[in-house]
């Protein structure tokens, strides 16, 4: 039983005016479904006619110039340069593209017409000389079109794709010396019965005769996106099935973003049977914009696939598009946004980082294989480095606090002290109600770890008797140089052992962790020098204590170019966190 029909609470938000998608082929034996995409289709870039006419500013020469390098560049072969019937600029446009030898050999020029004689004859005009180009010609198909902007019926809407195409070759007759390629576009194609579309392009088709030899591309653009891109796909996969001619003709996608789909209906489309793709780098295009190509080719990337687009230079990439478009990029768009690196969760942060850990730790051991949680590709990939990866503010966690102070300062923290240094961070990322840059970020750690405040360790000697350490020192203590005497089983159980004695406190070792400082580390402010013995040396280890000082636990931090003067010093900088330490 069929649920009753509600009147909606808002009048001005009537969903009762709309109704479902009309144009879906009959095809429960679909097979895209089951298909797989294994390689990349032909890419055609029309940032530079679809994408040039949806800015309020459209591009100068001069800008359209450096843009049609950026996309030489990339990898693009063919390339639909503009409308140039439709204003000077776009026809001056293909002439300097020509006449100064700017168009690689193997790039192809596309331009776009309507089927109209007049606006065919300069299309082919503005095209004299060029060593090989895809003449696009379209009309709409679509039943509202149709009945409501043209006020024709399908015959006669056909009729007008077949004197386009009947155009297209008695003008591609008088440039012989240019390699023609024919596209038709059933414009509208999404909101077009798909039988309908099938029967005008095989029109189009008997005209053209590409079982001769004329090379024909029959594109089919979603120009509102109307439908979920599974229908989208249907069509096209029905399209494909019913076309007389299929094997001898490139069936090419032009999908929008009305629906937020363009790039899902274009891949579900490839599954479907299409050979190309077009689209705009971004998505910049009429209304909510075109597939995004960039978005659609970096996707194969991330599957293994070869996408046969260079997008390895991607940040020069993007401030060429955005500044000739004079559009802004989103901080999320997907692959090229600011953020979309970024993780600001502290379960994803320490995620992250211990996938990176592990595949440091494992590198001969696992195949060349990109796998880490929350990244589906490797930042640097496409030029992006680590800097941005983890960014630490209120909801972050001790992975991401740890991952930032290994990263740029060569601390690789234990578990129990990332878990310390977190909370104090948290704490401080509340209080200001921001994001903490990382030099605040090691600016705390300083202050709380490696400041050993009016203790200073000055100088000592370490002996070994009979199995037992002894240790003899100097310590600055509030002023006051103290002799510190002790014995332990190491360096560092007799300099607590010693420290206890001249304290009166109760001191014992909780947790200690050291490691080598990476020399591209070892100028970080805060990481010492070796003032035991007064050299002015890079710091080549850290050392991490956690003392119990009378049932208090506090942590510390020692940097030197001597393992044993950093752990010493750690040790230091943990007891001057306790109140009231002076000598006895």
């Amino acid at each position: 039983m069929s649920e009753p029909v509600v009147t909606p609470k808002n009048p001005a938000f009537d969903y009762r005016k709309y109704r479902a998608f009309e144009f879906a082929p009959n095809l429960p034996d679909r097979t895209w479904p089951s298909k797989t995409i294994e390689k990349a289709p032909m890419w055609a870039s029309v940032d530079l006619r679809d994408g040039n006419q949806a800015l309020i500013d459209p591009m100068t020469i001069e800008q359209k110039m450096r843009f049609f390098k950026t996309l030489v560049d990339v990898g693009f072969k063919d390339i639909e340069i503009g409308f140039p019937s439709a204003a000077q600029v776009e026809f001056d446009f293909a002439r300097k593209l020509i006449e100064e030898n700017h168009v690689p050999d193997d790039v192809t020029l596309q331009v776009l017409v309507q089927a109209r004689e007049h606006l065919i004859a300069r299309t082919f005009e503005s095209l004299k000389g060029a060593k090989r180009a895809i003449v696009h010609v379209y009309n709409s198909t679509s039943r509202i079109q149709r009945e409501k902007v043209y006020g024709k019926d399908k015959a006669q809407i056909k009729e007008i794709a077949i004197e386009g195409a009947k155009l297209l070759v008695d003008y591609a007759a008088k440039y012989p010396e240019t390699e023609w390629v024919f596209q038709y576009s059933p414009e509208s194609f999404s909101q077009t019965e798909t039988e309908y579309a099938v029967e005008v392009c095989d029109a189009v088709c008997d005209i053209w005769q590409p079982e001769n030899g004329q090379e024909v591309i029959f594109n089919l653009p979603a120009t509102v996106e109307a439908s979920m891109p599974n229908i989208f796909a249907d069509q096209v996969e029905y399209f494909c099935r019913n076309l007389a001619k299929r094997e001898h003709v490139i069936i090419s996608l032009h999908t929008h973003n009305d629906r937020g789909c363009a790039v899902a209906a274009a891949e579900l489309g490839i599954l479907a049977g299409a050979d190309r793709i077009e689209g705009t780098l971004l998505g910049n295009g009429e209304r909510t914009g075109n597939m995004d190509i960039m978005v659609t080719a970096m996707n194969m990337f991330s599957q293994g696939i070869d996408p046969k687009l260079d997008f390895s230079n991607m940040s020069e990439i993007v401030q060429v598009v955005s500044e000739c478009n004079n559009l802004p990029v989103h901080p999320r768009h997907p692959y090229v946004g600011e953020l979309v690196f970024t993780a600001f969760s502290g379960s994803h942060q320490d995620a992250i980082k211990k996938s990176l850990d592990y595949n440091e730790q494992h590198v001969d051991e696992t195949e060349n294989v990109w796998d880490v949680a929350y990244l589906p590709i490797d930042p640097a990939h496409i030029g992006r480095s680590y800097q941005d990866v983890v960014r630490i503010n209120s909801q972050s966690g001790k992975g991401g606090v740890a991952y930032i102070l290994q990263r740029n300062y060569g601390f690789n923290l234990p578990r129990w002290m990332q878990i310390d240094f977190s909370g104090i961070v948290q704490k401080q990322a509340e209080k200001v109600a921001r994001e903490l840059q990382n030099d605040e970020i090691l600016q705390t750690f300083e202050s709380t770890y490696l400041q050993q405040g009016d203790f200073e360790l000055l100088d000592y000697s370490v002996n070994n008797k009979g199995g037992e350490v002894f240790f003899s020192g100097q310590v600055n203590m509030n002023g006051d140089t103290i002799t510190i005497d002790g014995t332990g089983n190491g360096p560092l159980s007799s300099f607590i052992d010693g420290l206890a004695q001249h304290t009166g406190k109760s001191l014992h070792i909780i947790n200690y962790a050291e490691h080598a400082i990476n020399p591209q580390h070892s100028n970080v402010d805060g990481i010492d020098d070796d003032t035991s013995t007064g050299n002015k040396t890079n710091a080549n280890a850290a050392a991490y204590i956690q003392l119990n000082v009378d049932g208090t636990v506090y942590s510390g931090i020692g940097t030197c170019s001597s393992t044993v003067s950093a752990m010493l010093k750690g040790a230091l900088s943990a007891l001057a966190q306790a109140p009231n330490t002076t000598a006895a």
